[in-house]
């Protein structure tokens, strides 16, 4: 699944953190969170990486 799944503000690729439950856009410098196994793909919602 991860494979569909891009980053909605540069539409690169993502990476899992399985320990963080986020999905790391290194391209952007976000982490966009999974809640209840549901990604949030919300750039409003996403942490920025330090």
């Amino acid at each position: 699944m991860l494979e569909a799944l891009v980053c909605p503000q540069t539409q690169g690729r993502l990476e899992y953190d399985a320990e963080a439950q986020e999905l790391i856009s290194h391209s952007a410098g976000l982490a966009y969170p999974i809640r209840s196994g549901i990604p949030v793909m919300l750039i409003d919602e996403a942490r920025t990486l330090d």
